[in-house]
């Protein structure tokens, strides 16, 4: 497994890429790039919200395409949406941003009674293209306000897609087929995934985004993660392999879609016996739940010890950074949670250093 450490140095990413001539891109660019291609392809696109450079991932579409494309709003979240329900109805494809997921419950109204069953009231007849950006993720005491995912929320309505891309080329390929599709879809993206670099692909059309995405191979336990803990789910991987020679088959929960299509991942546990749930949300009635319930209708005789899950405390984030931390779920969680699984002692962990906001990460997909 690539070093986490090694890819965070941004001098060797720039290395890799003048001597193997080979175009890097980071998750804000793939999302900008998505954008700008389909804004450029079709004029019915256009991006509007009250924070339109949303994290530099909007930067430069105003210049190129105008005020009439690039709309920054006040800060009124409930009305904008409503605006973009009648432009999708009206046959326009708008793109709608939230600097924070937190300020999207804000129009939940209109995601939830409007918007998501506009094609079900109409007996199909009518289309809802509709993306909804919202920003999730941890930043430097932020605290309750501007801590939460709610994937979870959204994932249970019907007439809603629900994508949370880990890796840049998910991003871009995910947000390109959102802006194309007829029905509504939020993205939510973790904050600390857009400094991320990944080599970029050529071809994005014979990706399938309805199936879970496949980050590494291993046969002794079966982790499924979601959005940011993929990486830290990633980085477990590397201790459990460096401590106890243990490998990990991690699987990405990219979208609601790859629910209803698991047979790798029964596949995998299967093979290893053992699951854990690494979710980027919190675990009452949530995604992780869901997902248990599909493994243990379909592999419950093949699990050789209990599903285990782990995700935020369940409590709201508080402020401090040692309250932040204690919250936020990490790498070590997961490594403790394989150990125990496993029969084996505690390793150490002195030698690995978690991710922060102060280490523009950028590494490991």
């Amino acid at each position: 497994m690539t070093n986490l450490v090694v890819m965070a140095k941004p001098k060797v990413k720039f290395i890799l890429t003048k001597l193997k001539s080979k175009e890097f891109i980071s998750y804000c660019s793939a999302i900008n790039q998505a954008i700008d291609e389909e804004m450029a392809l079709d004029k019915s696109v256009f991006v509007i919200g009250g924070e339109t450079k949303m994290f530099g991932s909007l930067a430069g579409l105003e210049e190129k395409y105008g005020v009439e494309r690039v709309i920054t709003t006040p800060i009124s979240e409930d009305a904008t949406t409503g605006l973009v329900l009648g432009a999708a109805l009206s046959g326009l494809r708008p793109i709608q941003v939230h600097i924070r997921v937190d300020f999207l419950l804000l129009a939940v109204n209109q995601v939830i009674n409007m918007i998501s069953t506009a094609t079900f009231a109409s007996d199909g007849k009518v289309k809802c293209p509709i993306l909804i950006r919202a920003v999730v993720g941890r930043g430097w005491g932020q605290g309750y306000h501007h801590s939460k995912s709610l994937h979870g929320l959204f994932a249970q309505i019907p007439g809603l897609k629900l994508i949370m891309p880990t890796t840049p080329n998910d991003a871009k390929g995910m947000i390109k087929q959102a802006i194309k599709s007829n029905s509504p879809v939020i993205c939510l993206e973790h904050r600390w995934l857009y400094w991320q670099e990944e080599e970029l692909l050529n071809d994005f059309s014979g990706i399938d985004y309805g199936v879970p995405g496949k980050i590494q191979s291993g046969g002794d336990v079966t982790v499924i993660a979601s959005s940011w803990m993929n990486v830290e789910a990633s980085l477990a991987a590397k201790i459990l392999s460096d401590k106890h020679d243990i490998s990990v088959d991690l699987f990405d929960i990219r979208s609601t879609e790859s629910l209803n299509n698991l047979t790798e991942v029964y596949d995998s546990i299967r093979k290893t016996g053992r699951c854990i749930i690494g979710d980027n949300d919190w675990l009452s009635s949530g995604l992780s739940g869901e997902i248990t319930y599909h493994i243990q209708k379909n592999c419950l005789g093949d699990l050789t010890t209990s599903i285990e899950r782990v995700g935020f405390k369940g409590t709201p984030c508080g402020t401090a950074r040692h309250l932040e931390d204690e919250f936020y779920p990490n790498a070590f969680d997961i490594v403790r949670c394989v150990e125990k699984m496993a029969g084996v002692g505690p390793c150490a962990f002195e030698e690995y250093k978690l991710f922060s906001h102060e280490t523009k990460f950028k590494g490991p997909f």
